[in-house]
């Protein structure tokens, strides 16, 4: 599947003038958006779509293509929708691009987690939509002007309700927008057909209209909660999964014939796929014998050592064998047969469920349990030191 990004940037601002390029969390703001992009395992091409040269080298220099936007496509009445429309035709002359999706970042929404574009992406595909568009849950009492009445929107202030029992509702947050190209060229729209919302954080949907919103948005990208933790190896030259209790949650099927079968969570192969695009080697070590192990590294693509006694003297053969510096591995367990191996790497991860005996040898405990995302976690963590993004953002 391809999937063009496009993030218009325009020079002009009149409420901030030089937005796109005003220093956020250490970096220019349209960065924050490139990164994001170029982190995501389902986004094929990265564009920038901008009618400025500075904001073009700027681009270029993050690692995006430049679309060049003709000058009538970025006044201040233009719709995003135009410079939309602009960048997928200049993508299909100059080399017959034609994406089947469109994933499409807003510079003014610079905070994202790692993983949020694909997972926007996995809601269109999972819930059949023809768009999808991001949001947080909201309980805010709306009132709007009336002539010279007012009137609540959202609630009915005769019968006020706790918030907890509030009707569900979404506060576009203007973050992230994805379709399919025939709706944009249908409707000149980016939302349409069948649409799904993605659920964002609170954190993630602020947006840079002014010099207060920016202080505001570099205090969140420098919190503690949103950096790569420093033990996170950068470069990684390898990452080590173990499989039970890490790529499953621990529990096994037992078939009437004696077959085994195993629950995995399929977010953590977009987080593989993510590792392997950004060119850091994965290997599974698991001390299981059963075939499944090596069934679910194969349909992964991903190197397989089980049915192994000893982890920690294999690892550490593999490691000489391979040239491979310890300090630059990271090691993903969650039993007592993982200590060794997380005591002879640079970084050791359990995940959130993992034996109390581990837990104090680990250099980080994952938010996820086993089998529920926590593989996908630490790849997110591992690009995230790479890419120089906040892990969170």
């Amino acid at each position: 599947m391809n999937v063009a990004c496009v993030i218009p940037a325009r020079g002009g601002s009149k409420r901030l003038p030089r937005k796109n390029l005003r220093p956020v969390g250490g970096k220019p703001l349209l960065a924050h958006s490139i990164g994001h992009a170029r982190a995501a395992a389902t986004v094929t091409r990265t564009i920038v779509s901008t009618d400025d040269p500075e904001i073009a080298a700027v681009a270029r220099d993050y690692g995006a293509e430049v679309v060049t936007r003709p000058p009538e496509l970025a006044a201040d009445t233009c719709t995003s929708e135009s410079a939309l429309v602009h960048a997928l035709d200049t993508l299909a002359d100059t080399d017959g691009f034609v994406p089947d999706l469109v994933v499409f970042l807003q510079c003014t929404s610079p905070v994202r987690r790692i993983d949020d574009i694909d997972r926007a992406v996995e809601t269109l595909l999972k819930d059949a939509a023809d768009s999808v568009f991001s949001a947080t849950e909201s309980a805010w009492l709306i009132w709007r002007r009336d002539g010279r009445d007012l009137r609540s929107l959202t609630y009915d202030y005769q019968r006020r309700t706790r918030d907890q029992d509030h009707p569900e509702e979404y506060r576009e947050n203007g973050s992230i927008y994805v379709f399919k190209p025939w709706l944009l060229r249908r409707s000149g729209n980016r939302l349409g057909g069948k649409i799904a919302v993605y659920p964002m954080d609170y954190w993630s949907s602020f947006q840079v209209d002014s010099e207060e919103d920016l202080a505001l948005i570099d205090w969140i990208l420098r919190r503690q909660a949103m950096a790569v933790p420093a033990a996170v190896p950068s470069p990684p030259a390898l990452i080590v999964f173990d499989f039970d209790g890490v790529m499953t949650d621990n529990r096994v099927l037992v078939l009437e014939d004696g077959r085994e079968a195993v629950a995995c969570h399929r977010g953590d192969g977009w987080g593989i796929q993510s590792l392997r695009r950004h060119g850091v080697p994965v290997l599974v070590l698991s001390t299981e014998r059963n075939a499944v192990v090596a069934a679910r590294c194969a349909k992964l693509g991903i190197e397989c050592v089980h049915g192994v006694g000893d982890k920690g003297a294999v690892l550490r053969a593999l490691l000489r064998e391979r040239g491979i510096d310890p300090a630059r591995v990271v090691y993903v367990g969650n039993d007592v047969n993982d200590l060794e191996c997380l005591q002879q790497v640079g970084c050791g991860m359990v995940v959130a469920d993992a034996h109390p005996d581990v837990r104090p040898f680990a250099k980080m405990v994952l938010s996820r349990p086993g089998g529920e995302g926590a593989v996908r976690e630490a790849c997110d963590l591992v690009v995230a030191a790479l890419t120089g993004l906040p892990a969170g953002a």
